[in-house]
C-alpha cells in the first residue's frame, strides 16, 4: 500500500507539470479509489487522472481532434495539409468538388487511360446543373471584380452568398448575371462599412450604368429583406484622405468636425461623399496643408459647387471662421 501511495503522489506531482490548456474535466465518471469526481483529462498522454488521489482511471485514449503532424521528407511541419482545405463561400461548390482530368495529371497516363478520364471530364461537364455552371460564372466574375476593386474576402464571401441566396428565390431570372453580381457586391460593402460607391462598382463592370446597379441592388435588399443602414460620411474620411496624401492629424481633425456635424444634425439629408469631402477640405485648411478644391473634388467624385455649399454649411453651423482667419493670418 505505501509503495501504491508513493506511486500516486508521483503521478500528481507530473500533473501539476502539465499545461492546464491540454487537461479538461470529464463528466460523468467517479474515482473508484475515493470516490471524488473531481477527474482531469491528460490530451498528450490520453489518460483521465483523479485530482484528489493521483490515480489513473483510464489510459491510452484516442484523441479525435486535429492531427497538426506533417510526415513529409523535409519534416518541417510548415506544410499542414492532414485536415484539407478549409470551405470557402466564394466557390460555387465551397470548395468540396474536384476536376476529373487536370491537363498536369493527364499527362503522366498511358494513351488508353488519357481517353478514359477525358471522357470522364467530358461527362463531368455535361452533367452539371444549370443553376451550377451559373454559379460558377457569378463567382469567376464576383472574383475579378472583387480584385478590382481591392475587397477583403469577407466582402467576397457575404457577396457570394447573396449571389447564391439569390439564385435560390430565382431573382436572376430576366436580369444579366453581371449585374446581380454588381448588386451583391455593393450590398455586402454596405453590410461590413466597406466604403466603395456605385460608380466605382460600375467601373469594374463594363456596359453596367450606375443606375442599373443601384435598381438591382435595392430589388435584391427589398426581396432578400436585407436591411442596411446609411452610409455614414465617416466611413469616406480616411480613405480620401489616403489618396490626398494629408497627414494622419489632418485625418483625426476631420474625423471630429464629422462628429461635431453629425451632433448638430447638419450631415441629415446631405450626400455622405460631398460632405466627407468638404470636412477634409476645411481639416487641411485648418492643418496648414495646401489642398485645392479641384484636388478633393476628383478624389470624392463630386463637384466642385458640391464641396463649396458644404464647405459654407460647415463653417457657418460649426463656427470655424475665426480659426480659419488665424490659419490665414499666420501664413
Amino acid at each position: 500500500m505505501k509503495t501504491k501511495k508513493k506511486k500516486l503522489k508521483k503521478v500528481s506531482k507530473k500533473i501539476t507539470k502539465t499545461n492546464k490548456s491540454d487537461i479538461t474535466k470529464i463528466k460523468n465518471m467517479v474515482c473508484p479509489i475515493c470516490g471524488s469526481t473531481d477527474l482531469m483529462w491528460d490530451r498528450k498522454r490520453g489518460e483521465v487522472i483523479c485530482r484528489n488521489c493521483g490515480a489513473v482511471i483510464e489510459e491510452n485514449m484516442i484523441d479525435y481532434s486535429q492531427e497538426w503532424r506533417e510526415f513529409n521528407s523535409e519534416g518541417s511541419g510548415e506544410n499542414r495539409r492532414r485536415t484539407g482545405s478549409p470551405l470557402s463561400g466564394a466557390k460555387y461548390d465551397f470548395g468540396t468538388s474536384t476536376k476529373v482530368g487536370q491537363p498536369t495529371d493527364l499527362s503522366k497516363l498511358t494513351p488508353s487511360h488519357r481517353r478514359k478520364a477525358t471522357r470522364m471530364s467530358t461527362w463531368q461537364r455535361r452533367i452539371s446543373t444549370a443553376s451550377e455552371r451559373n454559379l460558377k460564372a457569378a463567382t469567376g466574375e464576383l472574383k475579378r471584380a472583387a480584385s478590382a476593386l481591392h475587397l477583403p474576402s469577407i466582402v467576397i464571401n457575404e457577396a457570394a452568398d447573396i449571389y447564391r441566396r439569390a439564385t435560390m428565390k430565382e431573382l436572376v431570372r430576366g436580369r444579366s448575371m453581371p449585374s446581380v453580381v454588381a448588386g451583391a457586391i455593393y450590398a455586402a460593402c454596405r453590410i461590413h462599412g466597406i466604403p466603395r460607391t456605385l460608380d466605382e462598382i460600375a467601373e469594374a463592370f463594363p456596359g453596367l450604368t450606375k443606375k442599373d446597379i443601384g435598381k438591382t441592388y435595392r430589388f435584391i435588399c427589398r426581396e432578400l429583406n436585407i436591411k442596411i443602414l446609411p452610409t455614414s460620411p465617416l466611413d469616406y474620411i480616411h480613405r480620401f484622405g489616403s489618396e490626398l496624401g494629408v497627414s494622419q492629424k489632418t485625418i483625426t481633425e476631420a474625423v471630429k468636425l464629422m462628429k461635431e456635424a453629425e451632433k448638430k444634425e447638419i450631415t441629415s439629408g446631405k450626400g455622405p461623399m460631398g460632405i466627407a469631402a468638404a470636412a477634409l477640405y476645411i481639416a487641411a485648411l485648418l492643418m496648414n496643408e495646401k489642398k485645392t478644391q479641384r484636388e478633393v473634388a476628383d478624389v470624392a467624385n463630386v463637384t466642385e459647387v458640391t464641396i463649396r455649399n458644404r464647405y459654407k454649411e460647415l463653417v457657418e453651423k460649426l463656427k470655424l471662421e475665426s480659426k480659419l482667419k488665424k490659419v490665414k493670418d499666420l501664413e
